[in-house]
């Protein structure tokens, strides 16, 4: 695919004396790659920004000779992949977080797995590793056991330099990593005044798993299955994005039968998580009756999914090649019945939320997230809808089968706590539109059209999964090395995007309220710590 922001990259990058080589690599498309010397990689950021692209992710690999670099950028639904090679005696390269801000932490990221120090980036603390390894130790580089040398017991971070406020009435308040309830571990230090909250300032990291570590040698029904468990909440969008690159690397072919079922997966795993943020978001304000009524509703929802998919998440359902389980007309009248039951529910409580003057209060004007800042951190999903950002990868990068389909994306400007739950109210309706084409139409001749027979890729060969899951764009990398065993897998989850805005759009609002904001951001520390 041709677009003119393209030529237009590749003739400002010439002026600068960057020379550009384009590669064919299959597996990779749509997406256009290029490589570029490591010494121009601070330069090609600089056109990026002026040609306002969006920095979508980097990751890095040891290739056993140097330190391969990826950086993933979008421009109206085209996608590109600029890549340099990193000498292991000079792993250097110019930071691109001076021109993009969402690479802040993905850089400290790779710094901390690779060993590749980013000149002129704003922020040389650990990011990832805590101290749970020596500053000479890289856990992605090939001569790391994947066990690593964990030492009797890790040292404690308490040496990590939170911005400090000072002034006359300024407190600091730390909450986490252990939290009261059962939500996972993740660090927040604040600076206020009275109630006002000054600064807030994350730590993550603590549920660091080592996914891109012990992915290296799984078969592709292994992957699968890891990639499913990177955000349990988001087991099928991963999934369905660690096969789409896997299947576009072995050149396989899904039947429509079996996209069209891994949608209605995607669908009902967008309408849970938004049925259960929408009540959480009414409990963090003492909303009880929301906070059951969504909870029952999704409950019910997910029952639903268990007997059709064998699995309340559905995890495990995407294998390479199709899907695990069909459907038939059972479980296709049973989701109708609920839909048209469901949406009358709805209406109702969506009526209570729009005209509860408690609620009202709360949530209006609480947790303001600019379009121009959730722009600068390229927050996507319902973060970046509810400021403006209309981007959706099944409207605007479209994959089968929603490329044969009308994908109604909701988007608001207020930017508030508010509209963040107005827009997940109007993709539940959406979603809804969308099941019930799917299962009326489902295509693919007989039950049981579900899925292609693997084959085993040969060394070398990549691909690359885009799919739009329920906090908006996820991004998987995948290549294969001998016998059809995996080399490099990254998954990129859409709360690498998202946490950094709650920094931003908490300043100046009562601590008391962080919680709701919080949770109208839901970030995700599982798919966020890798």
């Amino acid at each position: 695919m041709t677009a003119s922001w393209i030529t237009t990259f590749i003739g400002q990058l010439a002026l600068q004396g960057v020379n550009v080589q384009e590669e064919t690599a299959t597996g990779l498309a749509p997406a256009r790659t290029w490589w570029i010397g490591a010494e121009d990689w601070g330069r090609l950021a600089q056109q990026a920004r002026i040609l306002n692209c969006r920095w979508v992710a980097a990751w890095g690999e040891d290739s056993g000779e140097k330190i391969i670099v990826s950086a993933c950028f979008e421009k109206d639904g085209i996608y590109l992949i600029v890549r340099a090679h990193v000498e292991y005696a000079t792993p250097i390269l110019t930071s691109h977080a001076a021109c993009f801000a969402a690479a802040d932490r993905p850089e400290r990221h790779i710094q901390d797995m690779l060993g590749i120090a980013f000149i002129d980036h704003p922020d040389a603390r650990r990011w990832t590793r805590h101290q749970a390894w020596k500053d000479s130790e890289y856990p992605l580089r090939r001569n790391f056991p994947v066990d690593g040398n964990p030492p009797a017991r890790a040292a404690p971070d308490d040496d990590y330099r939170f911005l400090h406020a000072h002034g006359a009435g300024v407190y600091e308040i730390p909450v986490g990593p252990v939290h009261a309830g059962i939500i996972e571990p993740g660090h927040f230090r604040f600076q206020a005044v009275g109630e006002t909250v000054l600064n807030l300032e994350e730590r993550l990291g603590y549920a660091h798993k080592g996914i891109e570590k012990i992915a290296v040698g799984r078969d592709a029904a292994g992957l699968a299955r890891l990639a499913g468990r990177v955000s349990g909440d988001s087991t099928v969008a991963h999934a369905w994005a660690a096969c789409m690159a896997m299947e576009k690397a072995a050149e396989i072919r899904v039947p429509e039968r079996a996209l069209t079922l891994r949608a209605i997966m995607a669908e009902r795993e967008r309408v849970a998580n938004h049925l259960g943020d929408v009540g959480a978001i009414c409990n963090d304000v003492s909303f009880s009756f929301g906070f059951h009524q969504f909870a029952r509703l999704r409950e019910a929802w997910q029952r639903l999914s268990q007997e059709a998919f064998g699995h309340r998440f559905m995890m495990d359902g995407i294998i390479p090649g199709g899907v695990l389980t069909d459907i038939g007309d059972r479980a296709a009248v049973a989701m109708q019945k609920q839909i048209d039951s469901m949406r009358k529910e709805l209406d109702g409580l969506y009526d209570i939320l729009d005209d509860l003057p408690s609620l009202e209060d709360r949530l209006d004007t609480t947790g303001y997230l600019s379009p121009e800042t959730a722009r600068i951190y390229g927050a996507l999903g319902y973060v970046g809808r509810a400021s403006g950002i209309a981007f959706d990868v099944r409207r605007d990068a479209a994959y089968a089968p929603y490329d044969q389909m009308t994908v109604e994306v909701p988007v608001f400007d207020q930017g508030d706590v508010t509209a963040r739950v107005q827009v997940r109210a109007r993709e539940i309706l959406a979603s809804f539109k969308l099941i019930e084409k799917m299962i009326a139409e489902t295509p693919g001749g007989a039950v049981g059209s579900i899925g292609t027979e693997w084959k085993l890729p040969a060394a070398g060969a990549e691909g690359l999964g885009l799919i739009e899951g329920f906090r908006g764009e996820i991004l998987a990398y995948v290549r294969f090395g001998e016998d059809g065993r995996i080399a490099r897998y990254f998954p990129r989850d859409p709360s690498w995007l998202i946490w950094p805005t709650l920094e931003k759009l908490v300043r100046d609002n009562i601590v008391p309220d962080f919680p709701v904001c919080n949770k109208s951001i839901n970030g995700s520390y599982s798919g966020h710590d890798l």
